[in-house]
């Protein structure tokens, strides 16, 4: 059976070109990037071509790039890292109620230490209000951590207007673009972002390394302890394979970045025209436009994701109902939630996230498949048979 990918925003399948890349450098470049000596500086000249690489794609200096272990990792670098470094400041944060759980949870192991962080609300299509952002930085707020684009919907928030309130009230500005990295152009000069998190394994790139953006001059604090690696922020032997493949993931995706975002945003609108044309009782979940290419979530009423995700895999499609990092939580999404969506709505809530290598053809067998399920799964479902029977009743009293 062929199978369907569909579920690119909690990872995406190594590009050919990267993994021929890692694969010979961990044949050919075992040195410690760290040592003197021939192998060592050969392995430390990798890890300097990707950290300039992965530097262009952001308009970033090449000392700026440090390496992590991924986009969680980075986001706790920074949150914990400014909030530490700050504290003579203050001890205020803020946030948005829609970010990724690597940045709500830091927020809240901070919140227990005697910090203080405000969490943004957002309207209807995910958006912060850049008001309510400017009205709740005080004298004491010391980081601004707002999400550039939603894993779960793909809504784009104004970072660089956030960037700039931010810098006009001199208080350090994080965002995290594991979703939009390589997918939009980011310029963090322009943008006046001062400490950005990017994943690897986002980009067709290897799992567990990514890395964090520190603009110099940025006061932090270190959160790790041991040698003097990444400026002495992230200390451990460099990962020079992953690294390595990194570099390749972001050298492709940057190459041809508006082209395969159009090509997406094909494919994109075409599932959603199909899906609303052949099923009834559905929303779309996000901004209609400031929104990344590849991402379309939709609530199907009356029935329940999980059972949707399942369905689906039976026939090769693969699927997601939010975010990979809660996928053993049986909560609704907290960014549907915040969004304003009830919770029997929220529940049944798809996410489908396109990438390199998704076709017309499997598009419109989706769109074959899909409406079948839903109403198998409807047809066993006491709420929406209590729906039209009291459809039918208002029919007949019309």
């Amino acid at each position: 059976m062929k199978r369907i990918y569909l579920d690119h925003n909690a990872t995406t399948p190594v590009h050919p070109e990267v993994a021929d890349e890692v694969c010979r450098r961990l044949r050919e470049d075992f040195g410690n990037a760290g040592t003197l000596y021939s192998y060592g500086r050969e392995a430390k000249k990798l890890v300097d071509d990707a950290r300039e690489m992965i530097a262009s794609v952001i308009r970033a200096k090449r000392e700026e790039i440090l390496f992590t272990s991924g986009g969680t990792e980075s986001d706790n670098m920074a949150v914990r890292g400014v909030a530490y470094g700050n504290i003579n400041k203050g001890r205020h944060l803020i946030t948005s109620a829609i970010e990724h759980h690597a940045v709500l949870e830091t927020c809240k192991a901070l919140e227990k230490e005697g910090f203080e962080v405000t969490y943004l609300p957002v309207d209807e299509y995910g958006t912060i209000k850049v008001d309510e952002l400017k009205n709740a930085i005080r004298s004491d707020t010391t980081l601004i951590t707002i999400m550039h684009a939603n894993n779960e919907t793909g809504t784009i928030q104004p970072v660089s207007e956030i960037g700039r309130i931010a810098r006009e009230k001199g208080v350090t500005f994080h965002t995290d673009t594991v979703q939009t990295f390589g997918k939009i152009g980011i310029n963090v000069d322009e943008m006046n972002i001062d400490l950005l998190s990017i994943s690897a394994h986002k980009l067709h790139g290897p799992k567990g390394v990514g890395t964090l953006y520190m603009r110099k001059g940025v006061k932090m604090k270190a959160v790790m302890f041991g040698g003097h690696q990444e400026r002495k922020m992230r200390p451990g032997t460099h990962n020079v394979p992953g690294i390595a493949g990194m570099g390749k993931a972001a050298e492709i995706a940057a190459s041809d970045m508006e082209g395969e975002g159009e090509k997406l945003l094909r494919l994109r609108e075409r599932l959603w025209e199909g899906i609303k044309a052949n099923i009834p009782h559905i929303r779309m979940n996000g901004h209609p436009t400031e929104r990344l290419k590849n991402t379309l979530n939709v609530s199907f009423e009356f029935v329940e994701g999980e059972s949707l995700i399942l369905s689906l895999d039976d026939l090769g499609i693969c699927v997601a109902s939010g975010s990979a990092c809660t996928s053993d939580s049986l909560e609704p999404s907290h960014v549907l939630l915040a969004m304003g969506c009830v919770p029997e709505v929220a529940h049944g809530s798809l996410r489908f996230s396109l990438g390199r290598g998704n076709t017309v053809e499997e598009i419109d067998l989706v769109i074959q498949a899909l409406p079948k399920v839903v109403e198998r799964m409807r047809s066993m479902s006491p709420l929406y048979r209590e729906f039209l029977k009291k459809q039918r009743e208002a029919k007949s009293e019309g």
